[in-house]
């Protein structure tokens, strides 16, 4: 892939990672990337995400927290935004 286009998406991800919770800082991007894409894969192909969890309980359990996490940070986030 070029650098060029890899810099582009790179400013999409961070630009829904602040519209969604707030904060577009590099670890925050990160658990952003993985919840949206974590989410795609389950509801996409739900057979795989649960093959996957069941080779990979200590990931999935991973998994929970960060979707638990960015679910919140989005929660603090509207509010914050209706106040």
């Amino acid at each position: 892939m070029e650098k060029e286009f890899l810099q582009q998406f790179d400013a999409l991800v961070e630009k829904y990672s602040e519209l969604l919770v707030g904060n577009s800082q590099e670890a925050v991007k990160e658990k952003v990337k993985i919840y949206s894409l974590y989410s795609h894969i389950a509801k996409s192909m739900p057979a795989l995400a649960k093959h996957w969890n069941g080779l990979y309980p200590d990931a999935k359990n991973e998994i929970i927290e960060i979707m638990n996490e960015v679910k919140s940070l989005n929660e603090q986030h509207r509010k914050s935004k209706l106040k």
